[in-house]
């Protein structure tokens, strides 16, 4: 008899099919493999201790500080360390008891929405001339040729953007916008490169939108996140998927010491708001992005993507956009240029937590890290 460590990260499902597991047996299997630490914030101390011995009884636990057991202080804060499984039977138990707990018993099962994707390449090219990265930069003319070789290098999404929103950048009119971005969207229509790959606008121009959704473009890239109630109504008109992006004020203000309470919980706050705006519109297609860079430090960022796996709870795909961003620069001094290794870094480190869209200047480099990535997750 042999023995030898399997990696958490290995694939169970591909795993236990190894060996021979029937399906009904991986299903079950899977429930138990994988353990979940929940921070459940402001919780009632009566409640703490009915969920504490609740989680025990199943086999789980609820971390809690001293002065939750003896009742001291009204509310606490605590960590739920459970299995998929183990949550699910915890969502049954407290469904019926009080202090809040029903509550949380209906919003338990949301976290297990842990199911990996094979990840998509959204790459980026800038109709203007004021782009942070100057090589994301294009003319009309070269458009075609610029497009042909990133859907060659593996664009999965092309991204057109007219204006810059680096920290700073003054906005433009939508007749300004709508010049820059005609020639491109004419481009694609023409040559009916929709038809090769995706394509989405970076705007929040109702102007500029619509006239890329009559070309054949499919996703609107809203860093407003639907602001705009005629933008919300055009993404239902033509059925566009919709990137709802969290920026903290104005693209001049924005990184002007931003503050949160608590970043994740800010946000998911933010998602919630406009993800049930989005649905009164009548656009289901959405996918997330935490605005990486968008009115947030440094331990911001990091905090968004350390635990974006929260964010899956809303059953929609997550874009991370973190390419050559100044981020890099703040944890090892470096020029854009000189970015690509900190964004393949920080991307594939994305990916491995439930991003499923990543947002880029380098396709062709991307396209290999995340193959080689797939590759090695896939192993067994």
């Amino acid at each position: 008899m042999q023995i030898y460590k399997i990696s958490n990260d290995t694939s169970l499902d591909m795993l236990l099919t190894k060996i021979g597991t029937t399906k009904e047996g991986i299903k079950i299997l899977s429930k138990k493999s994988k353990i979940h630490f929940l921070y459940i914030k402001d919780l009632r101390t009566p409640a703490a201790n009915i969920l504490k011995q609740d989680a025990l009884s199943i086999g789980a636990d609820l971390a809690v500080p001293k002065s939750c057991v003896t009742c001291e202080q009204k509310y606490c804060d605590a960590v739920l360390i459970a299995t998929s499984e183990q949550i699910l039977r915890l969502s049954k138990k407290e469904s019926i008891q009080p202090f809040g707990l029903k509550e949380l018993a209906n919003s338990l099962p949301d976290f297990l929405n842990t199911n990996r994707v094979k990840t998509k390449i959204m790459g980026v090219l800038n109709a203007n001339d004021d782009s942070f990265f100057k090589e994301s930069r294009f003319a009309d003319f070269d458009a075609l040729n610029r497009i042909k070789k990133m859907i060659e290098d593996g664009a999965d999404i092309i991204d057109i953007g007219g204006v810059s929103s680096r920290p700073g950048s003054i906005p433009v009119s939508e007749e300004e916008e709508f010049s820059r971005v005609k020639n491109i969207i004419d481009i694609v229509y023409k040559n009916r490169l929709f038809e090769e790959v995706e394509f989405s606008l970076d705007s929040y121009s109702a102007l500029c939108l619509k006239y890329a959704l009559d070309s054949g473009f499919k996703i609107i890239n809203d860093i407003t996140a639907l602001k705009s109630d005629e933008v919300a109504k055009l993404a239902s008109q033509f059925d566009a998927t919709v990137v709802l992006m969290h920026k903290l004020g104005s693209t001049q203000q924005m990184q002007k010491d931003p503050k949160y309470d608590n970043v994740v919980l800010d946000i998911d706050k933010f998602f919630q708001e406009r993800v049930e705006k989005a649905k009164s519109f009548g656009v289901q297609n959405i996918i997330l992005d935490v605005g990486i860079g968008f009115g947030k430090r440094l331990e911001h960022n990091l905090a968004l993507l350390l635990h974006l796996e929260h964010f899956l709870r809303f059953n929609f795909p997550l874009l991370v956009g973190a390419s050559r961003k100044s981020m890099i620069d703040l944890i090892t001094p470096s020029k854009t240029e000189e970015r690509l290794p900190g964004t393949l870094a920080i991307h594939l480190e994305a990916v491995r937590r439930g991003a499923s869209i990543v947002r880029v200047h380098d396709v062709k480099e991307h396209f290999q890290a995340l193959s080689v990535q797939d590759a090695v997750l896939g192993a067994i």
